[in-house]
């Protein structure tokens, strides 16, 4: 059985959402900056902190991560800074 929906490994980045972690002070400019971007297949990748096995232990019902999937946790503030980059539709 096929999924509705797989990765593009394919594709590549088109444009950061928002600002970055070192406008926002969430890193102190070393390589481990949380970050969000749009593809250019116009699906979004977030770079995070791995919490899946964390917060995967307490998901809320109806919520599972898949063997080839991972919880990733990122700034709120990084979040509401790309809110205006991100397409209605």
């Amino acid at each position: 059985m096929s999924r509705p929906w797989e990765a593009d490994p394919g594709t590549d980045f088109k444009r950061r959402l928002g600002k970055s972690a070192l406008e926002l002070g969430a890193t102190n400019g070393g390589p481990e900056c949380p970050d969000i971007w749009e593809l250019k297949n116009g699906d979004i990748a977030v770079i995070g902190r791995d919490l899946t096995t964390s917060l995967g232990a307490r998901l809320p019902d109806g919520v599972s991560i898949s063997s080839d999937e991972r919880l990733v946790v990122i700034p709120r503030s990084m979040l509401i800074a790309a809110k205006g980059a991100i397409p209605r539709v």
